[in-house]
């Protein structure tokens, strides 16, 4: 069994917030540390959660500890920004998480009663608490825009499908995919962004109306090129790109071949 935290087991975390509050400083501190804001510092906080994402995937367990002390130290640097323009410091960020952590779990932090209903339910109900709380008027209102544009397209429909905004099989979204597509192809020049945006849409919510995550979908489907296009260029021995588009088929059809017989053979 795990044991329980002691504040005795963060002196790394406060050596951390030490190391930064000294690259901030404006007398002796880092140049380009200084420079920073809470803008130029978004891409590296996102950057640093993908990279997260990626030795989460890869299974390498020091590149996992490497890379969560990388978004850590993200973390910390926003704060830090705050707290020397007068806004909030490290201690209230860890203090609104646990806040909220304990408020979203009150069966198991206070005296509540275990729950009846389902915890995506329960889950989902107290998030809309907190954002009407926060004056939130509409369903659509928190999903974050800068969330990866997939992902936020799916997150968009599932608000709007509590509401009842939903098909209620596959065969809606598939006759929409359709819809689309003839929409692209009749579209002008200036209108083909658009209607482009509204097939990746439809494409989502059908994929959501199987109950697939759209985003780990693509993923799946990246990396399944990426692995056959990488075998097709060993296939070529180096000589793929001088190849006629026939020959790249024919080598496709062969990758795909012996993925189908090494996977049945497994």
């Amino acid at each position: 069994m795990m044991a329980p935290y002691h504040p005795m087991m963060a002196p790394q975390l406060h050596r951390l917030l030490g190391i930064m509050a000294t690259l901030r400083d404006p007398d002796r501190g880092c140049e380009w540390d200084r420079a920073q804001s809470f803008a130029t510092i978004v891409p590296h906080t996102i950057e640093e959660a993908y990279e997260v994402a990626d030795a989460v995937a890869r299974g390498d367990l020091a590149d996992i500890r490497d890379e969560l002390g990388d978004l850590l130290f993200q973390v910390v640097f926003q704060a830090r920004i705050a707290e020397e323009a007068g806004h909030f410091a490290f201690d209230d960020v860890a203090r609104a998480i646990a806040d909220k952590l304990e408020a979203r779990h009150p069966h198991i932090f206070a005296d509540a009663a275990p729950p009846g209903e389902a915890r995506d339910q329960r889950w989902e109900a107290l998030k809309a608490a907190e954002r009407a709380h926060k004056g939130a008027k509409s369903a659509l209102d928190g999903v974050a825009r800068a969330l990866p544009a997939l992902l936020r397209a799916e997150k968009l429909q599932k608000r709007a499908a509590r509401d009842g905004f939903d098909w209620p099989d596959t065969a809606g979204p598939a006759a929409k995919v359709v819809e689309e597509i003839a929409e692209l192809a009749d579209a002008s020049p200036d209108m083909r962004l658009e209607e482009a945006g509204d097939l990746l849409f439809a494409a989502v919510n059908l994929v959501r109306a199987y109950g697939l995550p759209a985003e780990e979908a693509l993923r799946a489907a990246n990396d399944k090129f990426e692995r056959r296009y990488r075998a097709m260029e060993a296939a070529a021995g180096g000589g793929f790109a001088g190849l006629s588009l026939e020959q790249q088929e024919a080598l496709w059809q062969q990758v795909k071949r012996a993925e189908a017989q090494a996977s049945s053979a497994a």
